[in-house]
């Protein structure tokens, strides 16, 4: 399977992957500049040589996908006893992540804005635990890269989530969107925390949180009312909607910032003649 196929395919399975390029060769060589390998978890697709090359590029590329890494990477090659290759020459890699999530979700509440919301996170490059005590309350159909869990523990689903992940807080319980609250804000390494509810909930979540012992540096942080402002409606899609616009323009911040720095570091290792 060509390396094109190879990423349409695995774009439409929602499974990560990195292209490996080859950007610029000097010497013997066993591929020319513009080959590439498509890595995954588990294979690869074509070859930019095979031998220790391959092999070394392939550990790197898996590096990256356990690492859930969005970075672009360079990396440059000697191709002599150290690499066990015999060309002599020198080899620059391109490392692409392909299809990451943007966002590790987890929404907190099956009801009205939950169901409305959790289709629309479905459709992003997001992978989204939904989180509930009342499983009747999940619909039939679940959307592929979500995962439905059903704790009557719902406040210890939080340590589950990975450092960097966004938090959707909208029970049916104020004291148990409280709990879920403090527990997040006790961890504070979210990228996203969004609770449902109005200013005057703000307020009352916010008097309770410092006797909890809580900055208000860290409270500041949390989004409440959550949402764009912009996208006005009280119906359950139109706050999905306005949630989702949310979390779009806080992965793309976050993500522009790693494409800049993807940049930074493929230009120092282009030659001075191909940065401008």
């Amino acid at each position: 399977m060509s390396w094109i196929s190879a990423l349409a395919d695995l774009q439409q399975q929602g499974e990560a992957c990195v292209l490996v390029t080859i950007i610029e060769e000097r010497g013997s060589t066993p591929r020319n500049a513009g080959s590439k390998m498509v890595v995954t978890a588990e294979r690869i697709f074509e070859t930019i040589g095979g031998g220790h090359l391959e092999y070394k590029a392939m550990q790197m590329a898996r590096e990256m996908l356990a690492s859930r890494s969005q970075d672009t990477r360079l990396e440059r090659f000697s191709l002599g006893a150290s690499l066990g290759q015999c060309c002599g020459g020198a080899t620059v890699l391109l490392f692409e992540p392909m299809g990451q999530p943007q966002a590790q979700i987890a929404v907190f509440g099956a009801g009205h804005v939950g169901r409305a919301l959790v289709p629309l996170l479905a459709s992003l490059p997001c992978k989204v635990r939904w989180i509930d005590s009342r499983e009747n309350e999940f619909p039939e159909h679940i959307p592929a890269n979500v995962q439905k869990i059903v704790n009557n523990e719902v406040v210890d689903e939080v340590e589950n989530m990975p450092p960097g992940s966004y938090y959707i807080v909208m029970t049916h319980n104020h004291q148990l969107d409280l709990e879920l609250t403090t527990a997040i804000l006790k961890r504070g390494d979210f990228a996203y925390y969004g609770l449902i509810g109005s200013k005057t909930k703000r307020v009352k979540f916010e008097h309770r949180l410092r006797e909890r012992g809580f900055a208000d540096t860290l409270m500041a942080r949390m989004r409440c009312p959550m949402g764009l402002t912009e996208v006005k409606g009280k119906l359950p899609v139109e706050i999905a909607v306005s949630i989702a616009g949310e979390v779009i323009a806080t992965y793309n911040a976050s993500f522009g910032q790693d494409v800049k720095k993807g940049e930074s570091s493929v230009a120092k290792l282009l030659p001075v003649s191909r940065r401008s």
